[in-house]
C-alpha cells in the first residue's frame, strides 16, 4: 500500500492544442478510495492511464509512495488495473486467468494456487474456478477481473469504469461489493467513472474534472453541500441543482417576485469583475424547496412531468421569468404530488441556497 501523488502532471495528445490533463495536483492517501469523475472527455481516464504508465506525462511528475514513477514502465510501478471490458483470456479457465500474471512473474505454483484460492473465496468464485469466461455472467466476469488484480497484491488498484457493461441492478450490487472489498483489503484505489451517483456512493473522496482541469476534490458530502463552482453544483446530485442567473439587488437575488436574501459580503463579491452586469447565479437543490399556496410569494411553475418514486416525487416544470422560460425540478411528498399541467407555487428555502458569481461561476460564501 502507498500514497499516490500527481504534481502538476500534464499531457497533451499529438495534434491537439489543449491538454487532455492540465497541471493536475492531487494527493491520494494510503488506503484511500478516490474516485475520478466527470463528463466524457474531461481527462479522468487519461489521468488513470498516466498513473498506470500507459500514457507518457509531458510535464510534472507522478509518485507512488516515495518513488517517482513518471517514466517507469507499467510493470515496474506495482499497480494492478481492472478494465471496462474485463480483458479476460477466453481460452483459459477462471483460475488460470486469475493466476496468469503471477505465472508470468515466475511465482511458484503452490503460491499461485494459494493466492487464487484466497481471492476466489473473497469474491465468492470458488465454484467457478474451472469454468471458461464464456460460461460466466457479466458480474462474475467482473469479479474474475477483480480477482486477477487482487492476487498480485499491488500497492495500488486502478479501475477504469469497471461497471459500465453491467445492467442497472447488477451495477448497484457490484459497486457495494467493490467498496466493501476495498475497505477489507485496505489497498489504495483510484477509480474512474462518469456516473456521479456511483462516485458519491463509493469514494472516500471524489475528484471532479472538466476539460482536463481539477474542479474540486473533497468528500461526497462536502461536494454536495459546498460545491466550489457552478459546474460541480450542477454535476453532483441527481436530479441536478436548480441554477439560475437572476438580477441582483440590495436585498439579494430576485426570482420573479421572490427574493433570496444575500449578505452584504456576497452582494459585494457578486459585483466584482467585468461583465457581472448586476446579476448573480443562485442555486437550490430539488429538496430545498416548499410547494406553497397561491398568493404566498412562491414562483408559479407549470408542471411538465411528475416522476413518482413511492415516498417521494420529482416535479419537473417551467416558469416564465421576464419573458424567458426557466426549468425547475422540485422534490415533494409522493402521496400528494401534483398532476401534469397543473400550476404549483415553488418557494426556495431561505438559508439552503447556493450563490455563484455570474461570470466565473465560482462559489460566493
Amino acid at each position: 500500500m502507498a500514497t499516490v501523488t500527481y504534481e502538476t502532471a500534464s499531457l497533451t495528445y499529438p495534434g491537439t492544442a489543449k491538454p487532455a490533463v492540465d497541471s493536475l495536483d492531487l494527493e491520494i492517501g494510503d488506503g484511500e478510495f478516490l474516485v475520478l469523475v466527470g463528463p466524457s472527455g474531461c481527462g479522468k481516464s487519461t489521468s488513470l492511464r498516466m498513473l498506470a504508465g500507459l500514457e507518457d506525462v509531458d510535464s510534472g511528475s507522478i509518485r507512488i509512495g516515495d518513488r517517482d514513477v513518471t517514466h517507469l514502465p507499467p510493470k515496474a510501478r506495482d499497480i494492478a488495473m481492472v478494465f471496462q471490458n474485463y480483458a479476460l483470456y477466453p481460452h483459459m479457465s477462471v483460475a488460470q486467468n486469475m493466476g496468469f500474471a503471477l505465472k508470468i512473474a515466475g511465482t511458484p505454483k503452490t503460491e499461485i494456487t494459494k493466492r487464487v484460492a484466497d481471492a476466489a473465496k473473497l469474491l465468492d468464485l470458488e465454484d467457478y474456478l474451472a469454468r471458461k469466461p464464456k460460461a460466466l455472467s457479466g458480474g462474475q466476469r467482473q469479479r474474475v477481473a477483480m480477482g486477477r488484480a487482487i492476487v498480485r497484491e499491488p500497492q495500488v488498484f486502478l479501475m477504469d469504469e469497471p461497471l459500465s457493461n453491467l445492467d442497472a441492478k447488477l451495477r448497484v450490487q457490484t459497486r457495494s461489493q467493490i467498496a466493501a472489498l476495498q475497505k477489507r483489503l485496505g489497498t489504495t484505489t483510484v477509480y474512474v467513472t462518469h456516473d456521479q451517483v456511483e462516485a458519491m456512493t463509493m469514494g472516500h473522496r471524489v475528484a471532479v474534472l472538466l476539460d482536463g482541469l481539477l474542479q474540486q476534490c473533497d468528500t461526497p458530502r462536502a461536494l454536495y453541500d459546498r460545491p466550489a463552482n457552478v459546474f460541480v453544483a450542477g454535476f453532483i446530485g441527481s436530479p441536478a441543482m436548480n441554477i439560475k442567473t437572476v438580477p441582483l439587488s440590495e436585498e439579494g437575488g430576485r426570482f420573479g417576485k421572490v427574493f433570496l436574501p444575500l449578505t452584504r459580503e456576497q452582494i459585494a463579491a457578486a459585483r466584482e469583475g467585468d461583465g457581472a452586469n448586476g446579476s448573480v447565479q443562485v442555486g437550490f437543490r430539488p429538496e430545498d424547496t416548499d410547494l406553497v399556496g397561491e398568493g404566498t410569494g412562491g414562483v408559479p411553475v407549470l408542471v411538465d412531468l411528475v416522476e413518482e418514486l413511492g415516498s417521494d416525487a420529482y416535479v419537473y416544470g417551467h416558469a416564465d421569468f421576464d419573458g424567458s422560460e426557466e426549468r425547475f425540478v422540485v422534490r415533494t411528498d409522493g402521496r400528494n404530488a401534483p398532476e401534469m399541467g397543473q400550476t404549483v407555487y415553488v418557494k426556495p428555502k431561505v438559508g439552503h441556497h447556493h450563490v455563484f458569481h455570474a461570470v466565473n461561476g465560482e462559489r460566493i460564501d
